[in-house]
């Protein structure tokens, strides 16, 4: 509580203020009193859990110029209308610039070594490494953006070559570990890439680093991306990388509607068996070149005859299309799996064939797995970045299959296009205006989500007019579409205002609208750099589209409603205030009974609640609503 102070007090102490605001005494210097906090003591943190927090991504936080840069130009930048069809292919750019980033290597060791000794090792060369690659995303950042060579959309507006860029990569030592570790166990590599951005996924960079392993790389998300585009892919991958195998897959499948599942769609891990025919094929083709000699060996006879092959021989293929048996699906996990380096060097073959799953976070790499099983074996997630440590499970009793945890690799390209991808948690993510603008560069997203045109502008014409002469009139002139429009509109179309101002809430309908777009509820994808948008088979590479994908029946637009799972996953990652709700389709205008008709399928889900908004319903329609309501 304040103590009470008398007059004389009060006037000492505006007296002392007085003067040392004059100059003629010091400021006392001012104790600081800590506060006494009772706190409980806090509970053994169990290895497990302090595990998992070491493998946390971590990535730079954004600067405050930065984010205040970008919200401006998000308010202030109007969006090209309509949409050109080259909009619709992934940027082609100078990819020998990006040949200057590269993986960091895990430094070379012996068994006569410490286990401190090789951490300090790897530490030193990881240090050195962040440095360097620091000093090259600053320079790339500070370079003048050319036409060619930005991934932004087209611009009419000088004002886009003013944008700042901004790009992130993995920064955290021990999930870099998880990589070395799958890369070392592994003879054959899946590279994962969804199939809706294949280049982003496969970077110069990851290139380099896996350029003598034996890698297949797998277009996943094919069902979100479409045949057309994914075949379009397929051949530009076999064009560009000759020697690699490419296969396509989906890793679900739609459930039946019951009775006890109604309204939201759901999906459960299955792959076709024909992906799953073409992806065992290729497995099967590495593995028999694996068997023979290389041309160095071959062309040296004493080495021919001492060479052994570093992969297990006999191998039941038939068993891997239709895995069976006590081991199948038997997760091992990461550090107790066993592993083939303990074994003698001079042992017949190894015990397993290993086969090691990579990519960038959100690809599909546990999706994957679990539709090999055909169940849920592994944690899978709409959040990137949910797999902590390499998991590692048995296909047969002689292969095994290792999940490797997301990494983001260095690649020269803007942040706003990873975040679109899907590659960074929508809840770090804090320039959400800036991803906004990139995306509707992309996307029609007024016309996705039906946000009404902003309010145009009267030009008055003020010109001076002579004796019998009509003066002119004021002429209506359309508004351009901004960035911010877009979150201002969705805003009050779902209701979401701010707390205490009661102010659209643009932060929020941002969020819901990257949501979206990463997790495949608004279908898009690009078309490979040397694709003639002009001839596509399927049509969508229009003027006003660009990569937005027109063929599903409801527009492009799936389900926005997110589950109960989703917005607990959500609010364990991130304390954020925004983003716990994803976007919900708008219901078009209609008849009463179409209105009362949609609220009944809108509240599938339980009885009482229909009942209850029957009742709502019914006390302002009258009573027509109400003879129909008895009738259903």
């Amino acid at each position: 509580r304040r103590k009470p102070t008398s007059t004389t007090q009060k006037k000492a102490a505006v007296k002392l203020k007085r003067a040392i605001k004059r100059g003629d005494l010091q400021p006392p210097e001012q104790k600081q009193n800590p506060r006494r906090t009772h706190r409980r003591p806090l509970a053994p943190v169990s290895d497990a859990v302090q595990s998992s927090r070491k493998l946390q991504s971590a990535f730079v936080k954004l600067p405050a110029e930065f984010l205040e840069q970008t919200k401006t130009l998000a308010a202030k930048l109007p969006l090209t209308r309509p949409i050109p069809s080259s909009a619709c292919r992934f940027p082609s750019i100078n990819f020998d610039v990006d040949a200057v980033l590269h993986c960091p290597r895990r430094p070379k060791w012996t068994f006569d070594m410490t286990k401190k000794e090789v951490e300090r090792n790897e530490e030193g060369i990881f240090r050195k490494w962040l440095d360097q690659t620091d000093q090259l995303v600053g320079e790339w950042q500070n370079l003048e953006i050319t036409k060619n060579e930005s991934f932004r959309p087209p611009s009419d507006t000088p004002v886009a070559a003013q944008t700042p860029r901004w790009t992130t990569f993995e920064r955290n030592l021990e999930v870099w570990r998880q990589l070395w570790r799958v890369t070392e166990i592994s003879q054959i590599l899946l590279v994962l890439l969804d199939s809706r951005a294949p280049l982003l996924h496969y970077p110069p960079s990851l290139e380099t680093y896996l350029s003598d392993r034996r890698i297949i790389l797998v277009l996943t998300k094919v069902d979100i991306a479409g045949p057309a585009r994914v075949d379009a892919w397929t051949r530009y991958f076999n064009a560009r990388y000759p020697g690699l195998k490419v296969v396509q897959v989906e890793s679900y499948i739609e459930k039946e509607m019951t009775s006890v599942h109604q309204g939201r769609k759901q999906h459960q891990p299955h792959i076709p068996e024909t992906f799953r025919t073409r992806l065992v094929q290729a497995i099967r083709e590495e593995h028999a070149a694996m068997l023979e000699p290389p041309e160095k060996v071959r062309a040296n006879p004493s080495r021919l005859a001492n060479w052994k092959p570093k992969v297990k021989r006999d191998i039941d293929w038939n068993r891997v299309m239709s895995p069976e048996g006590e081991k199948v699906g038997t997760c091992v996990g990461g550090p107790t799996a066993p592993h083939d380096d303990d074994a003698p060097e001079d042992s017949e073959e190894p015990m397993f064939f290993t086969i090691g799953l990579i990519g960038q976070p959100n690809v599909g790499k546990s999706s994957l797995l679990n539709a090999l099983f055909g169940t849920s074996k592994v944690r899978a997630s709409k959040t990137p970045g949910k797999t902590k440590h390499f998991q590692t499970l048995f296909w047969t009793p002689d292969v095994r299959l290792v999940d490797c945890p997301g990494l983001v690799m260095p690649n020269f390209v803007p942040l706003e296009l990873q975040v679109l991808s899907g590659i960074l948690p929508i809840s770090r993510v804090s320039a959400v205006p800036f991803c906004i603008h990139y995306a509707a560069g992309l996307l029609p997203l007024e016309r996705i989500y039906r946000i009404p045109q902003p309010d145009q502008m009267n030009v008055v014409d003020k010109r001076t007019w002579r004796h019998g002469e009509p003066p002119g009139g004021s002429e209506t002139k359309e508004k351009a579409w901004m960035a911010m429009d877009i979150l201002v509109g969705y805003a009050d179309a779902k209701g979401w205002v701010t707390a205490k101002g009661g102010r659209p809430d643009v932060h929020r309908a941002g969020n819901a609208i990257l949501r979206a777009l990463a997790e495949g509820r608004v279908r898009w994808a690009f078309w490979p750099p040397d694709t003639n948008v002009d001839l596509s088979s399927d049509g969508t590479a229009v003027d006003g589209v660009g990569i937005w994908m027109l063929t599903s029946e409801n527009g492009g637009t799936s389900s926005d409603e997110e589950s109960e799972e989703d917005l607990e996953e959500d609010i364990h990652d991130s304390n954020s205030k925004s983003g716990e709700e994803s976007t919900e389709e708008s219901i078009p205008e209609g008849s009463e009974e179409e209105k009362l008709h949609s609220t009944i399928l809108r509240a599938g889900t339980s009885r009482f609640q229909a009942l209850q908004d029957m009742d709502g319903v019914a006390e302002s329609s009258g009573s027509s609503e109400g003879e129909h309501f008895e009738s259903n």
